[in-house]
């Protein structure tokens, strides 16, 4: 058996015994994760800017905080969520007593992410443990420095046999995909998620697949441009745009294209100063490949703002495209990086044909002062998520879901729905072995009932 392998099994022999079923013993995981993050923040930091060039604000802010609040609210709400939850009785089962037992699924396997590596690995397993699972962790080789950090601190805080860390690239990975579980969550690029959900076949293993796409922005030409571009600019380039929500191309009327531009150009100067490679704020991309890919999608556009980039720091200046052909390549892959398209539209109509010809984004994005213009977007498009006025805060409202559509994921989790998706929710009838005569009529010879026909 192999090292993998016999990790697994030691985590499905500790789910077994019992141990994580009772609310005091899940409470307490929860705590020690708490007590992991505030501990060991400083760590986190410093894995996160080698990894991605964050400083420790933007450490804490993007990718500590959420988790913590989180675990809090898991902690605040899971004696309520663990009672069984009584359900509307049909009227043959009055006397009975009917409800939905929430139950552990088992081992679960989560594959994080390399963008937001502490964030996206640790927040689904939030969930995964106030579910009472084991939970195997697989984080990403992108990410090496942070990986390496959970492989060693995880085990100092948290059960070692019901939460391993295995760390490895594709060979690992693909190790462990031939082992059974009982879910799998994996955040990453759609045709891996592909991969994962053919190994989970294998088993009949439900998934949960966040993958990603192309998420659209409209902006109005009935909107306040200095406020929308202001926070268009934030969400796209934190994270050297290496965010799975960020908008990744805007739409507009071409009466408002170039005042866009000006305003994102500004916006840029007030966070990120005149010359973005010194500033303390702007990230890095996370490995030269995808420094490659970023820089090639450039190539032949029209380059409004930035278009350079420095290969030995991994750094891509923030760029903006103008009038970009919806036929490019830019256009056809989810660009991953500070590179920002405008394409052109002719109002509305053509905005939500055009998001409606191409593949459900993780989320979509409207900017207008007008409701009907918001409602009708929201009504006529499909994606993940929606954000209007503002991009990809959605994701951090505990009581929304976060999971894509069609080839931008399936599942949910944050919050309640974590819980949910790590439980199976289990119908259950109590009957009393009482007053048999009411159920006469059900049981043989039919010879002596009415007859219908």
């Amino acid at each position: 058996m192999s090292k993998i392998s016999e990790t697994v099994q030691r985590a499905r022999t500790a789910f077994n015994s019992g141990k994580t079923r009772p609310l005091q013993f899940r409470v307490q995981q929860l705590e020690a994760l708490r007590r992991l993050i505030t501990e060991r923040e400083k760590d986190i930091a410093a894995a996160l800017c080698a990894d991605l060039h964050k400083n420790e604000w933007n450490s804490h802010y993007e990718e500590v905080e959420y988790v913590k609040e989180e675990i809090d609210y898991m902690i605040e709400k899971l004696p309520e969520w663990m009672e069984d939850e009584p359900v509307e009785k049909t009227s043959r089962t009055q006397q009975d007593e009917s409800f939905i037992h929430s139950e552990p699924l088992g081992v679960a396997l989560i594959i994080g992410t390399w963008n937001y590596p502490f964030n996206l690995t640790i927040q689904p397993m939030v969930g995964a443990i106030a579910a009472g699972n084991a939970v195997v962790l697989k984080p990403s080789e992108l990410s090496e420095n942070m990986a390496q950090l959970l492989v060693t601190i995880i085990p100092q805080y948290l059960d070692k046999d019901l939460y391993p860390v295995i760390n490895g690239g594709v060979p690992e990975t693909t190790e462990l995909l031939k082992e059974r579980f009982d879910h799998i969550l994996y955040t990453g690029s759609t045709g891996v998620g592909k991969v994962i959900m053919t190994a989970a076949a294998k088993h009949l293993t439900p998934v949960t697949l966040e993958l990603g796409g192309k998420s659209p922005c409209y902006v109005d030409k009935d909107c306040d441009l200095d406020t929308a571009c202001r926070r268009i600019a934030w969400g796209k380039f934190m994270n050297s745009g290496q965010t799975c929500v960020a908008p990744d191309y805007i739409l507009c009327e071409p009466s408002i294209q170039g005042q866009v531009v000006e305003k994102l150009k500004k916006s840029l100067k007030e966070f990120y100063g005149d010359d973005p490679q010194k500033s303390h704020d702007y990230g890095r991309i996370i490995s030269p490949r995808h420094f490659q890919r970023v820089m090639g999608l450039i190539k032949g556009q029209n380059i409004a703002h930035g278009g350079t980039g420095d290969e030995a720091e991994r750094y891509v200046a923030p760029t903006i495209l103008m009038d970009v052909d919806p036929q490019s390549q830019v256009m056809q892959e989810e660009i991953f990086g500070p590179v920002l398209p405008i394409v052109c539209v002719c109002g509305l109509e053509e905005a939500i044909s055009f998001i409606n010809q191409r593949e459900k984004p993780l989320a979509l994005y409207v900017f207008s002062s007008n409701d009907k213009v918001i409602k009708k977007m929201i009504s006529e498009t499909s994606s993940g998520g929606v954000t209007a006025n503002d991009v990809i805060v959605h994701i951090t409202v505990h009581s929304l879901p976060f999971g894509g559509v069609g080839h931008s994921g399936m599942g949910a989790y944050h919050g309640k729905k974590s819980f949910e998706t790590f439980s199976h929710r289990r119908s259950c009838l109590v009957r009393p072995l009482t007053n048999d005569g009411a159920l006469k009529a059900r049981y043989p010879p039919s010879a002596t009932k009415p007859t219908y026909c």
